[in-house]
């Protein structure tokens, strides 16, 4: 089992940065990749950054590319989201995802076994 729990969500103004924090604790071991996915009222769970453990390399959503950073420091077992230049429409709960396996789509949430309780990030003008 692996369990994550996410902090670094709040309230900031259009154009404003936030950073997501999720700690990983349990068997890490068996997870390859980790990521965060967006949820808002109605709508399905969205990919928007994932990072694999071993080489690092990463994968976003093309609505977050060149203003949302993941990185990960796996001596702490930790993955980091930095939001910056956030809009009204990053406004969701965002959760924290690991899971192991291959993966033919890492973006894809059937990728993932565990999953965080979310932490709400809310964007305005």
């Amino acid at each position: 089992q692996v369990q994550l729990v996410e902090s670094g969500g709040g309230s900031v103004q259009t154009g404003g940065s936030l950073r997501l924090n999720c700690a990983a604790s349990g068997s890490t071991h068996s997870t390859y990749r980790m990521g965060w996915f967006r949820q808002t009222p109605g709508k399905e769970r969205e990919g928007v950054a994932i990072i694999y453990s071993a080489s690092g390399s990463t994968y976003y959503v093309d609505s977050v590319k060149g203003r949302f950073t993941i990185s990960q420091d796996n001596a702490k077992n930790m993955v980091y989201l930095q939001m910056n230049s956030l809009k009204s429409e990053d406004t969701a709960i965002y959760y924290c995802a690991a899971g192991g396996g291959s993966c033919l789509s890492p973006l894809n949430l059937n990728c993932y076994n565990y999953w965080g309780q979310g932490t709400q990030v809310t964007v305005s003008s």
